[in-house]
């Protein structure tokens, strides 16, 4: 699994625990160990222009994902590919409205991050929460997977 980070924030963020977050989610989602995926951290600023661009939103907003053509996404050894690295897209995320996110929440700024980049992950794999019905399954996997990934960090 090939993943790339780029910390363009200026917050301090322990990048290491984001890659292993990412790296957990989409294996523990099958997805082909040949894919990559590029996680960038951006300011507040670059945050609100990408979400008023790409979103039609006013504000940043936590966590953008960017998935590629969704015919080249390879969800791993069932399907059938090309042998080609599939380029699942980009997650960008900002910290700073994680931190504010996480401090209404009542938890580490670091474990918003986390949940963040498991959001991303899982747009970047199909699942979206416009209904009702399919943010009851989102969130539940992506708790699942959360959980997985701390308890396995934690042995």
């Amino acid at each position: 699994m090939s993943i790339e980070i780029a910390n363009e924030s200026g917050a301090e963020v322990d990048t290491d625990a984001v890659l292993a977050v990412a790296r957990y989610a989409l294996d523990e989602m099958g997805v082909n160990p040949l894919a990559e995926l590029s996680v960038l951290l951006v300011d507040i600023e670059y945050m609100a222009e990408l979400n008023h661009r790409w979103m039609g939103g006013d504000g940043p907003t936590d966590v953008l994902a960017f998935p590629m053509d969704e015919g080249s996404v390879d969800h791993g050894p069932g399907e059938v590919s090309g042998g080609e690295p599939a380029l699942l897209g980009d997650i960008v995320l900002c910290p700073e409205v994680a931190a504010k996110q996480a401090a209404t929440a009542g938890h580490a700024a670091a474990d918003e991050l986390h949940l963040l980049t498991v959001h991303g992950v899982l747009h970047l794999l199909g699942y979206d929460h416009a209904e009702p019905e399919e943010e009851r399954e989102m969130f539940a996997l992506q708790a699942k997977l959360l959980s997985g990934w701390r308890a396995a960090r934690a042995q």
